[in-house]
Order: structure tokens, then C-alpha cells, then sequence
């Protein structure tokens, strides 16, 4: 009985610690993605020029904002 008792304890440090790990790492990962945008006004303007357009200030900032809206 008492190594049931063991086993249960030990798969539950896992979960626990398996679900505190994902929810760090997501908050670090959030932090990181803020403060260094995978994408931004110059790459959004090369890649609209590199299409043939030319892109507007209005047209950069509604691409930043649809960006930022899966970030």
C-alpha cells in the first residue's frame, strides 16, 4: 500500500510541476514576444514593396494592428 501511495505522490509532482512549467514558460514567452515583435513597420513596408505596392502609413499600421492581434 505504501508504494501506491509513492507512485501516486511522485505522478503528481510531475503534473504539478508539468503545469506550472507551461504556464511559466508562457509567460515568459509573452514577455518575450512583446518586447521583441517577431515583425515590424520596416519588414511590413520591404515585404509590401518587394509585391510590386506601395504601401501607405494607414496600410503599415492596420497590418502592425492585425498582426498584433495573434500575439
Amino acid at each position: 500500500m505504501e508504494f501506491l501511495i509513492d507512485v501516486l505522490q511522485i505522478l503528481g509532482g510531475f503534473i504539478v510541476g508539468a503545469i506550472v512549467g507551461f504556464f511559466v514558460a508562457r509567460y515568459y514567452l509573452q514577455k518575450y514576444l512583446k518586447k521583441n515583435p517577431p515583425i515590424n513597420e520596416q519588414m511590413i513596408k520591404a515585404m509590401m514593396t518587394q509585391m510590386g505596392r506601395t504601401p501607405s502609413q494607414k496600410q503599415v499600421n492596420q497590418m502592425m494592428k492585425s498582426m498584433s492581434k495573434y500575439m
